[in-house]
């Protein structure tokens, strides 16, 4: 039976995860919302999504601005089986409460929740199964989805005494005129950063420190990561055969000009991929290096689209569309092209 689902905010990340999920076969979206008549609004009803406003008072703008609205924000929920949350962070904690627990109905937050406030996070390749039938779930940031999918591999086949990872984030989006640095690199003083006590809501059981700075680049973030692992006898080559096989970790040469966010950005673009979206995370071959029983990588996040599919897994998990992870993930990352 195929399930209806709403996207609440219809912005960098609801937009993607709206065209993922008319991809797939076994879920469709019934509605989008937006609080503003901008591009984004107008771009959704020329798509053919129905439009619903979360700021009723706000139809006559909408009406003005030639984009036609389908209803309210509260109206689209009572069509739905399960929503998306896809606001500003905070709001989207707010909506559980306010909204979501009173009508009864399931919904995905993103990573800007905190995990306490929405009581359990998700990535598919780590706890899907803990995730199964669960009313509100947590899709983790960007950067926590990035660690999170190579560093399950690299548990699995070596074990994890200690992690070390340095975050070089990006400024600010493609979009976004109004945030960055503009000549400066600017450090994260909170140690850890907030990303290593998120990727223990997801492995638990992982020792991991991080340290973030903020650069002025816009397109992905870059992680530097150092592995201390119980396995002393994994080689290099073991750990480069575990990213091949992880079904979204995409190893890359820079030996083949794929040396730089930029140009792994440009290969997206080559890929066909919608928005040139990057949904895998690139690893430099290169880079990666075990001496003496420690781990060394590199890898990039392209911090608009690496959560889009985990989106759209945990969305089967939730509604019990599927049980088995590997079949969730394979069936999303076919019907998404991810390589």
């Amino acid at each position: 039976m195929v399930k209806n689902i709403g996207i609440n905010g219809y912005g960098t990340i609801g937009k993607r995860v709206a065209d993922a999920v008319s991809a797939q076969d076994d879920m469709k979206i019934v509605g989008v919302t937006k609080r503003s008549p901008d591009y984004e609004a107008k771009s959704a009803v020329e798509k053919g999504y129905d439009l619903y406003i979360s700021v009723p008072e706000r139809e006559a703008e909408f009406e003005e601005a030639g984009i036609e609205v389908a209803g309210t924000a509260d109206e689209l929920f009572e069509k739905l089986d399960l929503v998306v949350d896809c606001t500003p962070g905070g709001v989207g904690a707010a909506n559980k409460t306010d909204i979501y627990e009173k009508i009864g109905l399931k919904a995905i937050f993103e990573g800007g929740e905190d995990h306490d406030a929405i009581g359990s996070s998700f990535n598919a390749e780590a706890n899907y199964a803990s995730n199964i039938g669960k009313d509100y779930v947590r899709v983790v940031s960007c950067n926590t989805t990035g660690l999170c999918r190579t560093l399950k591999p690299v548990k699995d086949i070596a074990g994890i005494k200690n992690v070390r990872a340095v975050m070089v984030r990006r400024g600010a989006d493609p979009n976004d005129v109004k945030r960055g640095p503009i000549n400066a690199i600017v450090p994260t003083t909170e140690v850890p950063s907030h990303h290593g006590p998120d990727v223990q809501t997801i492995i638990d059981d992982i020792n991991v420190m991080t340290m973030a700075l903020i650069v002025p680049t816009t397109l992905m973030h870059t992680h530097n990561i150092m592995v201390e692992l119980e396995d002393d006898s994994i080689t290099t080559d073991d750990v480069l055969d575990a990213f091949q096989k992880a079904y979204r970790v995409l190893p890359v040469k820079k030996s083949l000009n794929l040396g730089s966010t930029a140009q792994i950005m440009e290969y997206a673009k080559d890929l066909g991929r919608s928005r040139g979206d990057m949904y895998e995370i690139p690893v430099w071959e290169e880079s990666v290096n075990v001496e003496n029983g420690e781990l060394f990588y590199m890898q990039a996040v392209h911090q608009e689209s690496d959560v889009v599919p985990e989106n759209v897994d945990a969305i089967r998990a939730m509604l019990e569309l599927e049980d088995d992870a590997e079949k969730s993930i394979l069936k999303t990352n076919k019907a998404m092209g991810i390589l």
